[in-house]
């Protein structure tokens, strides 16, 4: 039987109402050139459609090709996963004569579709080539690969052309199984394979007659031996891969010493990465009946990454003086003990990789928790409703955040490390004392909730790297005054800021309005475009841009120094009601003998690491700091007063009055080439508060007077 060209599919699914039998309600997805969203391969093109009633997806597969026995394969199929639930399959269903089509290629007008639920998601193949520069990423495919053999092998039926581009990574990460023509199920037994899947992953003996619920087992070993492998050394795959296959090829099966991975990797120096190249081989020798594969193997060594748990591991766990229950390699942290065992400060565990679902959830005794440098994942519901909860520091080597992680925490402030790839929906929704937040470089999606209902954040600014803001991600924030906006936002989900009653602006980039008009619709009053690009930053803004950069000094001439407090500066301190002096520039190598017991620190004190036990904190930082030289991330205070628009009364840059200052050796970051807005408001900022008098620059008189008349404004080096 002949079948439609392709072209002649099109044309057919363009009018779908008209054209189908019983999916007369689905409605072709159009891609951008207005054509329907499609795929093809050897036998057949698939078709992204949509009912339109309940807004789901499915995947219509139209053939190209004959194949004999194809008909009553897909009924086999059909009715051997009906009652079948994981995660890995998608639904089926065959319909007979259900498209018509009007075709050249032969008499006939109706012909079969296969009905599939839809999948959004990237082949493993090139889900991996994308990864190939994020260790956590690789090791997890691996894993999860693991798993879905651990599921598939002891099933009576297989999939039978295992390969990467049959195996779909969906968003989340997970793996689903698709393209079942080569599949078995318990009624073929005794029939011959349909097809025997891709050379470079089959078993170079297989044949027609081997048709059996094992023929899936030599092409896990492989591709599982494969990945396991690229995610302890991503390079073999540039080495020993090619586009349509990992490391293993038909030539390597069939002459394996000749394998270049075999003569130049292994053994390797990896335990699991040994004892699978052993499978490998024992597989490919023996035959593909030989052994129940991967059952041998179980799974491989990636449990550390698991983040649910299980009563019977919980109850044969390891307990630290805490109570605190960990695995016994202390890689998973599984659970706390009762509500308000743990007091004071908790030191998880240095070996600690992830934080299990719910692990410390409803710990109400503990105010600090410090996490260990190495720790990859905290679960959902992690510190759910820890109540006392003020002081965590997130590690830059944790990847993911899960929902609710922090909920109704008392947490003060927020670092979100740039490593941080993902946050899950209301992941610190509620922390309602929470005052600062800094997002890292590494986060693109601020998903649904994150943020809500914390009531004592009065600014936020999105960095350029946020590209979706997702539904009420910052609602209920009542202190909330203004918000700025990036020119990368594509997306945001519905009122964002419901509930934030206090706010004034939503700042956004000159041009963009119409656009923010119609993500924010309810909030469109608000918008208000800014040529100078947020000409109101404020220190928060600045650290939330450029990973807690406030500004930056880099030439060599300038030395810290701690300088006695003067009379002016306390004046000035008293009616602000601040508690720090102003920072010190000097611009020479004499490091005078400071005195006094007041001093102008350079850096916030916050965060200064001080010893435990240090009683004088001051006395340290001067110790520490004295003599030093300025460097390209050198904390400066003046940042906070400079972008909030403080008039100053006295002295901001001084140099204890004893040594000239020269304006024109001070030197800041290239402000014209950085792609760092807030950097490079901060700069007009500067130079128009030098120019109108507001800030002064030079020695302090004795009087406390101010003399601006020798600065020459127009030759401040910014370079």
């Amino acid at each position: 039987m002949n079948y439609p060209l392709i072209s002649e599919y099109i044309e057919a699914i363009k009018s779908a109402e008209d054209n189908f039998e019983e999916l007369s309600y689905l409605r072709p997805v159009l891609g951008d050139d207005g054509l329907p969203v499609m795929t093809s391969g050897n036998f057949a093109v698939v078709f992204k459609m949509k009912d339109e009633q309940s807004g789901k997806f499915y995947a219509v597969k139209c053939f190209t090709k004959e194949q004999e026995g194809r008909a009553e394969a897909y009924r086999e199929i059909e009715n051997e996963l009906k009652d079948i639930s994981s995660p890995y399959l998608v639904s089926i269903r065959y319909l007979e004569k259900e498209l018509f089509v009007d075709t050249d290629q032969t008499a006939e007008t109706e012909f079969p579709v296969l009905l599939m639920d839809w999948v959004d998601g990237k082949t493993l193949d090139k889900y991996l080539r994308e990864n190939l520069d994020d260790k956590y990423a690789l090791e997890m495919l691996a894993y999860r690969f693991s798993l879905l053999a651990q599921w598939l092998i002891p099933q009576p039926f297989a999939h039978g052309d295992l390969k990467p581009d049959n195996i779909l990574v969906r968003e989340d990460g997970t793996l689903v199984l698709v393209d079942y023509d080569g599949m078995y199920v318990p009624a073929m037994k005794g029939q011959k394979a349909r097809e025997l899947g891709s050379p470079d992953f089959r078993h170079p003996q297989r044949k027609e007659d081997d048709f059996d619920e094992h023929i899936d087992d030599f092409p896990f070993v492989s591709i599982l031996l494969s990945l396991k492998s690229i995610s302890i050394k991503s390079q073999l795959l540039e080495e020993y891969g090619a586009l349509d296959r990992l490391l293993f090829s038909e030539r390597d099966y069939n002459t394996i010493g000749e394998s270049g991975w075999m003569k130049e990797q292994f053994p390797t120096t990896n335990a699991t990465v040994n004892k699978m190249g052993a499978l490998f081989l024992l597989s490919l020798t023996n035959g593909i009946n030989s052994i129940g594969i991967l059952q041998l193997l179980h799974r491989i060594e990636l449990d550390e990454y698991l983040l649910s748990t299980t009563k019977e591991e919980i109850a044969d766990a390891w307990k630290d003086e805490k109570g605190v229950r960990y695995s016994h390699d202390k890689k998973r942290l599984l659970k706390s003990p009762i509500i308000d065992w743990i007091k004071g400060d908790y030191y998880i565990n240095t070996n600690t990789k992830v934080i299990c679902n719910s692990a410390l959830c409803n710990c109400w005794g503990f105010e600090k928790a410090v996490l260990p440098q190495g720790l990859i994942k905290i679960g959902d519901n992690a510190f759910y409703t820890c109540r006392s909860l003020k002081h965590i520091v997130i590690p830059n080597t944790v990847s993911d955040i899960g929902k609710w992680a922090f909920y109704h925490c008392d947490l003060l402030s927020l670092d979100i490390p740039d490593s941080i790839k993902s946050i899950g929906e209301w992941a610190f929704a509620g922390c309602e004392e929470l005052q600062s937040v800094t997002i890292g470089k590494g986060l693109s999606i601020i998903e649904n909730g994150a943020f809500s209902g914390c009531f004592s954040i009065e600014e936020i600014l999105v960095p350029n790297n946020i590209v979706s803001i997702g539904k009420n991600a910052f609602s209920y924030c009542k202190k909330l005054r203004i918000v700025y906006l990036p020119a990368t936002i594509k997306r945001i989900g519905e009122q964002p800021f419901v509930g934030c009653v206090n706010l004034q602006s939503i700042i956004i980039p000159e041009g963009y309005k119409s656009f923010f008009e119609m993500l924010l619709p309810d909030d469109k009053d608000k918008l208000v475009e800014d040529s100078s690009e947020r000409n109101n930053l404020s220190r928060n803004a600045i650290a939330s841009t450029n990973n807690n950069l406030k500004l930056r000094v880099i030439k060599e001439y300038a030395t810290i120094q701690l300088v006695e407090m003067n009379e002016t500066l306390k004046e000035y301190n008293k009616k602000n009601k601040r508690q720090s002096a102003r920072v010190v520039f000097v611009y020479d190598d004499n490091n005078s003998k400071v005195k006094g017991k007041r001093y102008s620190i350079i850096v916030d004190l916050n965060r200064m690491k001080i010893p435990t036990g240090t009683t004088d904190k001051l006395l340290y930082a001067k110790e520490k700091l004295e003599g030093e030289r300025l460097k390209f991330s050198t904390f400066i205070a003046t940042v906070e007063d400079l972008c909030k628009g403080r008039d100053f009364e006295g002295a901001t840059v001084v140099n204890d009055g004893k040594s000239e200052m020269s304006t024109q050796s001070m030197s800041f970051p290239d402000w014209n080439t950085t792609e760092d807005y807030a950097m490079k408001a901060l700069k007009r900022r500067f130079l128009d508060r030098i120019k109108r008098k507001k800030l002064y620059i030079g020695p302090l008189p004795v009087d406390g007077g101010i003399d601006n008349t020798n600065i020459d404004y127009d030759n401040l080096l910014f370079d």
